[in-house]
């Protein structure tokens, strides 16, 4: 089992519910959260093949458009 796998529902409901809100400041909120509780390794394998997959077309359009407009923070963090 993979770290991502363990990771509880309840950590990433809201993390959707930011998403089908459209609130990108709750969202990068949400983001950071998880980030300093299980790190950036984590953050991306669960964005990558839970939540992204998991995403309407029109939410993940919406993610992307936010992304381009500030820059994807994490990646700047990390590099």
């Amino acid at each position: 089992m993979t770290a991502s796998t363990s990771i509880p529902i309840t950590t990433i409901i809201p993390i959707f519910a930011a998403i089908g809100d459209r609130s990108w400041e709750q969202f990068k909120e949400l983001e950071q959260a998880f980030v300093n509780q299980y790190g950036v390794s984590v953050w991306q394998e669960v964005f990558n093949f839970r939540l992204l997959p998991a995403l309407d077309k029109d939410s993940n359009r919406w993610l992307l458009i936010q992304w381009c407009g500030s820059g994807i923070n994490w990646i700047k963090d990390v590099a």
